[in-house]
C-alpha cells in the first residue's frame, strides 16, 4: 500500500490556558504500524481524542485519506474508515459474545436504523459474525455473556468490535494494559493477524509490544513529538533515552 492514511499539521489543543498538544506534525502511511509512546501526561490520549473527533482541535488540521476531519462527529469519522478502542474495555457485558459482535456489524451490513428485522434470521449478518469470532479466536465462547470472559478475551472482543466495521485505520489505546506475559503474547499475535494490510496506530506502554509490532514509533513529550523513526533508531536516539525510553525500559526490566 502507498500514500498517507493520516496527516496532522500544526495541531494544537488547549483547555483554557493550558496547552496540551503544541504544534504537532505527523504523517502515517497506509498500511503502516505506528506506535505513539511517551510519559504519562504527554498528551497521548488527548491526541487520540483529537483524531477521532471527541475533542475539536484548537488549531491545525487532521486529514484522513486527504479529507479534513474538522467539525466531524466521531461516528462520521468512523464511517470514513477510522475505528478505535479505548483504555477501558467497552463491551456489553450481559449480552453474549456473539451478540456483541453482531451489534457491531449491523451498520456495515446495511441495517442502518431498521427496527423490523430479526437479526437472528439474517444469514449474511450471522455468517459475518461467525467469521469475525473465528478471526479473534472466540468461536468457542460465542454463547456466554461477554462479562464472563477473561480480561484478555474481553480485550480481544473489543478489538473484534473495533475492526467489525471494516475500517482501514485502526487505533488501539493501551491494548495490552494490565495483562500477564501470556495474555500479552495472545493479544499481540491477534493484533498482528487482524490488522494485516490495515493502518495501525497504537498507544502502548509495554516497550516489548511497541518494538515487536511497530514499523515506526513517534515519541510524544509534553505535547510535542521529539522523534519519529524506525524502532531501532528511536531506541538509540539520545533525546528519546533522556526524555523517556531509558526510564521506561528500566521500569519494565525491574517489573
Amino acid at each position: 500500500m502507498s500514500g498517507i492514511a493520516l496527516d496532522l499539521a500544526g495541531v494544537r489543543k488547549s483547555f483554557g490556558k493550558t496547552e496540551i498538544i503544541r504544534g504537532l506534525d505527523l504523517s502515517i502511511g497506509r498500511g503502516e504500524r505506528h506506535a505513539i509512546i511517551g510519559p504519562n501526561g504527554a498528551g497521548k490520549s488527548t491526541l487520540f481524542n483529537l483524531i477521532t473527533g471527541r475533542f475539536p482541535v484548537s488549531q491545525g488540521t487532521i486529514k484522513l485519506h486527504g479529507k479534513d476531519l474538522a467539525g466531524l462527529a466521531p461516528y462520521e469519522i468512523n464511517r470514513l474508515g477510522l475505528s478505535r478502542s479505548f483504555q477501558i474495555t467497552n463491551i456489553f457485558p450481559r449480552m453474549s459474545v456473539l451478540e456483541n459482535v453482531r451489534c457491531a456489524l449491523l451498520w456495515p451490513q446495511g441495517f442502518r436504523y431498521s427496527f423490523w428485522h430479526l437479526v437472528s434470521r439474517q444469514k449474511a449478518l450471522n455468517e459475518a459474525a461467525e467469521q469475525l469470532l473465528e478471526s479473534i479466536n472466540l468461536t468457542h465462547r460465542r454463547e456466554i455473556p461477554a462479562g464472563l470472559l477473561s480480561y484478555a478475551e474481553q480485550r480481544a472482543l473489543e478489538i473484534g468490535i473495533t475492526i467489525a466495521g471494516g475500517a482501514d485505520v485502526i487505533m488501539l489505546d493501551e491494548p495490552t494494559a494490565g495483562m500477564s506475559h501470556s495474555e500479552t503474547d495472545y493479544i499481540v499475535n491477534l493484533i498482528r493477524e487482524v490488522t494485516a494490510g490495515k493502518t495501525l496506530i497504537m498507544v502502548e506502554h509495554d516497550m516489548g509490544v511497541v518494538f515487536d509490532l511497530s514499523d515506526r514509533i513517534s515519541v510524544l513529550v509534553y505535547g510535542e513529538i521529539i522523534a519519529t523513526d524506525a524502532p531501532a533508531l528511536v531506541r538509540a536516539n539520545p533525546k528519546v533515552q533522556e526524555a523517556y525510553l531509558g526510564a521506561a525500559l528500566e521500569e519494565e526490566q525491574s517489573a
